[in-house]
């Protein structure tokens, strides 16, 4: 009867650390495959079947500002104005 409660304490002592451990090894499970894709990102080894984009190049050519952006300047320059 002792022995019964010994194997069940210490079942239950392990489900509890399983249960406390399982979100750490969860994330470290992830870091290692982030670490994984990072290393084949520097590698240049894309993923199948994907075509590689060619480097963006900057060019001389003014664009024009976002409408986000307009609307930004308008409102820090109204706030000068208004002090």
């Amino acid at each position: 009867m002792n022995s019964t409660h010994t194997l069940l304490n210490t079942v239950g002592v392990l489900g509890v650390f399983l249960l406390l451990a399982l979100p750490s090894l969860i994330g470290h499970l992830h870091d290692r495959r982030v670490d994984r894709q990072l290393r084949a990102a520097e590698r240049g080894e894309g993923q199948p079947g994907a075509a590689r984009k060619p480097a963006q190049n900057s060019s001389s050519k003014e664009t024009e500002p976002s409408t986000a952006t307009w609307y930004a300047d308008g409102l820090r320059s109204k706030k000068l104005v208004n002090s």
